[in-house]
Order: structure tokens, then sequence, then C-alpha cells
């Protein structure tokens, strides 16, 4: 069965709601799907996925130093030409999920558009996109795999 691998920081939980939600819409779909924190998250698992979805929450105007390090890190892991998706939240000023984008599409990943900002705790309507997003990366794993 295809799988997405959903990594995520989040620092209040916020991004991780919204990293459970993409793993819902992308089962919705029937889709493996998994979310890790990036703490948990391995290579093995990334490399052997058919999509990644990353995730940060913004902080000082950024994403987090760590998720940018697991980013860079990905380079050596041939995920180029593979689906992704960028999401987070923020407090202020959201740019963590737009530069999560810029480095997943540096490393070859085809990142789907507009990446999801959401702003402080996920509501319900978030959510909702959130798992729209998950069904959205679901259906490019199913395209990519017909080719």
């Amino acid at each position: 069965m295809p799988k997405v691998v959903v990594v995520y920081l989040s620092t209040s939980g916020n991004t991780k709601a919204m990293a459970d939600a993409i793993v819902e819409g992308a089962k919705s779909r029937n889709i493996d799907a998994e979310a890790f924190n990036f703490h948990e998250a391995k290579i093995d698992d990334i490399k052997s996925a058919d999509a990644i979805a990353i995730g940060s929450s913004t902080f000082h105007y950024k994403m987090l130093p760590p998720m940018e390090k697991f980013i860079d890190s990905l380079a050596k892991a041939n995920v180029s030409g593979k689906p992704g998706a960028a999401f987070g939240s923020y407090g202020w000023s959201g740019e963590a999920p737009g530069m999560v984008a810029e480095k997943m599409r540096a490393i070859g990943i085809k990142v789907i558009d507009p990446v999801l900002r959401v702003q402080y705790k996920p509501e319900e309507k978030d959510l909702e996109e959130s798992k729209r997003l998950g069904k959205d990366l679901a259906e490019k794993v199913k395209k990519s795999i017909k080719k």
C-alpha cells in the first residue's frame, strides 16, 4: 500500500494537531499514513515513503532550527521527485511553512501549493483544511504510482 509520512516539530501542539489531521485525510483515501515528531522520524521511513509532508511552527520569524537541519539531512535520502506538502502553525508572523516548502523544493520534492498556515490553535475549519491537504497528497501519490 502506498505511504505518506508526515514529520512535524510542534512547540505547543498546534502543528501536531495539523499533522494528525493530514494523516486522517490521507487514510480516508486508502493510503497508509503516519505522523512522526521529527525526533522520532527515521530517514529510512522517509526514503520508503511515497510522499512526505513536513510541518514546523514559526519562531522568531523562522522555522525552528532543528527542523531546518532535519530537512537539510533529507538531501542525502534521495527523496527527489516525491510529492510533498508543507504546513505549520504560528502566533504572529507565519513564515515557517513557506520556508519549509522552499527547502523541500530545493531537494527536489514536488510541494503542493499553497502551503498550509494556521494561526494559533487550529479550529475545526483549519483541521478540515489539514485533512484536505492529506487527501490532496494521497491523490498525488496515486497519480505518481500510475506513471
